[in-house]
């Protein structure tokens, strides 16, 4: 049986809903971390200043999770996602993070964020159908070689 009080959500109670999530989980996050959060984005332009390489990441709390890692198809193997990746590493350490966090897929880049030092914490197969969806994590390290820690 359907509940009959359950209806679609508008963009107003869809933000209602995310609000009341933001401030439970503020209430049981140490006052350091409550109000840690930044977009992270970068990108790559060439010659012809078209972008062609681009990386978005939010740092949440002691972590920052890589959502988007992209290199243009005619531009890939010139070592632009390694830059980005790296300089999102950089940033993460700089602000004192203790790891990063990501997701791909087996027709994108798992191989590339193993070759980097990520770590495979779990995989989902058939996600889409016929493919695979990892979920990858990196341990900081700060510049003197001393493990992060909160």
């Amino acid at each position: 049986m359907t509940n009959p009080n359950i209806t679609p959500s508008t963009e107003a109670d869809s933000a209602y809903v995310r609000q009341q999530l933001i401030a439970y989980n503020a209430a049981n996050v140490s006052e350091a971390l409550k109000n840690r959060y930044e977009e992270l984005h970068f990108h790559i332009r060439n010659e012809a200043g078209q972008i062609v390489a681009g990386v978005l990441s939010t740092l949440c709390w002691n972590w920052v999770e890589l959502d988007i890692l992209w290199v243009d198809a005619k531009e890939r193997h010139k070592g632009y996602g390694t830059q980005l990746l790296q300089e999102i590493e950089r940033l993460a350490q700089e602000k004192g993070c203790d790891f990063i966090m990501l997701n791909t897929f087996s027709y994108q880049a798992p191989e590339f964020y193993q070759k980097h030092g990520y770590e495979l914490m779990t995989l989902i197969e058939n996600a889409p159908t016929g493919h695979q969806h990892y979920y990858f994590k990196k341990d900081l390290i700060t510049p003197e070689g001393v493990e992060t820690s909160r």
